[in-house]
């Protein structure tokens, strides 16, 4: 394949860059789905229906098709969530990338080229935590489409961030990520981050059990 570069994201990537943030996301989606209906509450709740409904009705046909109905509206309304915070991401950061992104002074966008196409990108941005800013900056948006996987982009974006926020003074790097993406946990965790929390993001993510995993990188000789 072509070979790559990482440069810093002009304005002409606004469109690619916000493309590929939401396609990277949405491939989530089905493990979230996955992972939904492993929960043995979520299997209580298809059994329930199965058993009200054949208790009502009298005909298993008429419950299977009901639970099947329900496990694609099911499918529909984590499809909904996930397309939920793409929505929400791209009327928010991803709206004024420059803004948010190159004009502060602790912050960057940065995208992998390759015969010149998008083919990653990575942010790094003050972190939402205010007791990390001043000490360490956030890594956001990593995403490497996927047809360019496995040539070590993403580990490069990775050392990107980590080398800007050492040559501005930070002493790590932090960054979140959910547990349903295992090849993000592997990368950073090989790279040297640690999760240090997880915590769920709503009430109905709580009840599934679906977690968000919070990841620290403590930059070599940083004071």
């Amino acid at each position: 394949m072509a070979p790559y570069r990482i440069r810093q994201y002009e304005d002409g990537d606004y469109e690619a860059v916000r493309a590929m943030f939401a396609r990277g996301i949405m491939e989530h989606a089905p493990a979230a789905y996955v992972h939904t209906l492993t929960r043995p509450q979520a299997q209580l709740l298809f059994l329930a229906l199965f058993l009200v409904v054949l208790a009502a009705s009298g005909s298993l046909l008429v419950s299977v098709v009901a639970v099947l109905l329900a496990l694609a509206g099911s499918w529909f309304f984590i499809r909904s969530l996930w397309n939920g915070y793409i929505q929400q991401s791209l009327r928010s950061d991803l709206l004024d990338i420059r803004r948010s992104y190159l004009e502060p002074a602790n912050s960057c966008l940065w995208v992998a080229e390759a015969e010149g196409a998008v083919v990653g990108m990575v942010g790094a941005i003050l972190p939402e935590d205010p007791s990390e800013r001043g000490c360490a900056l956030e890594l956001k948006r990593m995403s490497v489409g996927r047809e360019h996987r496995g040539r070590g982009i993403a580990r490069a974006l990775c050392r990107t961030v980590i080398r800007f926020a050492q040559e501005r003074g930070h002493s790590a790097v932090v960054l979140s990520t959910s547990m349903v993406q295992d090849s993000a946990q592997q990368l950073y965790e090989s790279m040297g981050f640690r999760r240090v929390s997880e915590r769920s993001p709503s009430r109905l993510a709580s009840f599934l059990h679906f977690s968000v995993f919070y990841y620290r990188y403590e930059i070599p000789g940083s004071r």
